[in-house]
């Protein structure tokens, strides 16, 4: 909460012009009932006809002034509430793609989706409420009290006594169900991760049949976050029975009292009807302030959620400039990562490329492949070791100076819902012929076939494309800005062997100076590679050229038998 108040802060004159609308509307409203008793008791007895015309156009001009300033404060309240959660949303969404990966692992994206969604919403709610509510309520709750004690004072000395009882019931209720809603938001979480996977592995589903058996999860979830939200709405809507029970049993001893006191001439009947309009004013005030604290604990919950991640520190800080003289290009340096910190994933790896040589990378699933290039790229730092590029370590590089030396195609990469030419320009401003040149040099041939051609329009995540396509024009957006390094993630798997080696061939024609590196699954897709790293177990246990490697490394050995089909020692 401490957080958002530094969002709320800058708003502070608009909101202090709000709250001073807010104010004047609802002290009208309770001018109303004091004016309705005084006609009644002090107007009407005199039998003059134009005072109470003139009080009676005073109750409207009060009731016009209450209803035009509460709508003036409402659309104020509902514009600063915006633009509060703007900026929250904006400044959250900043944070979280600054993220390291390591915080994205911890956090989960299923959870930061649902913070920068239904959290953010929560708190909207929260604020736009306390602006319309939080004055309102305690203005017609107090002030009901006071005018109540100066019309009767006996009559509410009956209902004050009620009111210590309904501030202990607010007070745990909302202090139990912060707590609460934490829960739910949580199991919210869980509920957008199946979502989000189901919807992601949608077709593997479909083909393994189990369609009813994600069923079956997702409903397992559903249920879960329902019932810890029918829990929290179940101890939130205690409140409202217990103050109207409470209230109602007030208003009975106010009747009964009031009654015995007319008979006895101690008070006016026109100060009776003021006393029961004040009542309901009070009575309503109260539901305000219940709906208050329901909105609080819900919005309190949600903005600590959010205040968790902003106040996050940043993982990939830039260390002191830390340069040495080199002719190599990249250099991993007895380089060790784990990403559990338990097991190493990658371990004691050395090696280096000089600018423009070529690097391939094989070995088994699980061998420790893209954790290299997820630590050359510097979304996680290494735990022993350094990783240098021309000699300066990547932890002094900005990450957007860093990430601009790259052209990158991963394993699981996105299109986006747009352009073909936008998917390959990727917001990077390049003009049609860089696009174009990127795309022949990819063999995007097909392109020219789609209507419209570079302006074919795909859908989410290009599942008009086939996955050949799809990786061509992958490729194409990380030749499309000239790289100063190239990595390709197993980019040749749904492509055939001639267009493979097409791509290959345009790249080293083209990218005479810039370096390379490939993983690959398929021997063909690295022998020709400058360079050749054989990983195991997050260890490399090769690395040389294709000849030296069959001459050294029984594993290489062993995969180009199975995949070529013969083996010349």
């Amino acid at each position: 909460m401490k957080t958002l108040w530094s969002y709320i802060r800058p708003y502070g004159f608009q909101l202090s012009f709000q709250f001073t609308i807010k104010f004047i509307g609802s002290i009208m409203d309770l001018f109303l009932p004091w004016l309705l008793a005084y006609i009644i008791d002090t107007v009407v007895p005199t039998h003059n006809i134009r005072s109470v015309y003139w009080f009676g156009g005073l109750m409207v001009a009060s009731a016009v002034v209450a209803l035009v300033f509460n709508i003036i404060a409402n659309r104020m309240s509902t514009v600063i509430s915006r633009k509060i959660t703007e900026k929250l949303r904006h400044d959250l969404f900043a944070k979280v793609s600054y993220f390291s990966a390591h915080q994205t692992d911890e956090v989960t994206e299923p959870s930061l989706i649902s913070r920068l969604t239904s959290d953010t919403y929560n708190v909207h709610q929260m604020v736009d409420r306390m602006q319309r509510l939080g004055v309102r309520a305690p203005i017609l709750l107090l002030g009901g009290i006071i005018v109540t004690l100066t019309l009767e004072p006996v009559l509410s000395l009956v209902l004050i006594a009620t009111l210590p009882i309904l501030a202990l019931v607010v007070y745990f209720v909302s202090k139990k169900g912060i707590g609460l809603y934490s829960k739910t938001q949580m199991a919210n979480d869980r509920l957008v991760r199946k979502v989000q996977e189901n919807m992601t592995g949608v077709r593997v589903i479909k083909a393994l049949s189990k369609t009813e058996y994600e069923k079956t999860k997702f409903d397992e979830a559903n249920r879960d976050l329902v019932k810890k939200d029918q829990r929290a709405s179940q101890l939130m809507a205690i409140s409202n029975p217990v103050m109207n029970l409470l209230l109602n049993l007030g208003l009975t001893a106010v009747i009964l009292v009031g009654a015995f006191r007319v008979n006895l001439g101690l008070t006016e009947p026109g100060q009776i009807i003021a006393f029961l309009s004040y009542f309901a004013i009070i009575l309503n005030a109260l539901m305000m302030v219940t709906r208050l604290f329901t909105l609080y604990s819900k919005g309190a919950a949600s903005a600590n959620r959010i205040e968790s991640i902003l106040v996050m520190p940043e993982e990939l800080v830039i260390g002191a400039d830390d340069t040495k003289a080199s002719d190599n290009h990249i250099e991993f340096e007895n380089v060790s990562f784990s990403y559990n910190k338990v097991r190493p994933n990658i371990e004691h790896l050395s090696f280096a490329l000089k600018p423009g040589e070529t690097l391939g990378i094989i070995g088994e699933t699980g061998s420790g492949k893209t954790t290299i290039l997820k630590l050359l790229l510097r979304f996680y730092d290494t735990d022993e070791g350094t990783i240098r590029i021309h000699g300066t370590d990547i932890r002094t590089i900005p990450s957007e100076v860093l990430h601009k030396k790259f052209g990158i195609v991963f394993q699981d990469d996105l299109l986006y819902a747009d352009t073909i030419a936008e998917n390959i320009d990727f917001g990077r401003g390049l003009d049609l012929h860089a696009i174009e040149k990127a795309a022949a040099m990819a063999q995007a041939d097909f392109i020219r076939e789609k209507e419209g051609d570079f302006l074919h329009p795909l859908t989410v995540k290009g599942a008009n494309l086939s996955g050949g396509q799809k990786q061509r024009l992958l490729i194409a957006r990380a030749l499309a800005a000239n790289p100063e390094i190239l990595i390709l993630d197993d980019t040749s798997s749904a492509l055939d062997y001639l267009t493979d080696a097409a791509v290959r061939k345009a790249i080293k024609k083209n990218f005479p100076r810039t370096t390379t590196i490939v993983i690959a699954q398929r021997i063909s897709s690295v022998l020709r590679m400058d360079k050749i790293l054989m990983l195991e177990n997050g260890k490399m246990i090769g690395y040389g050229t294709h000849k030296e490697l069959l001459c050294s490394c029984p594993s290489y050995q062993e995969i180009y038998q199975a995949q070529m089909g013969s083996f010349v020692g």
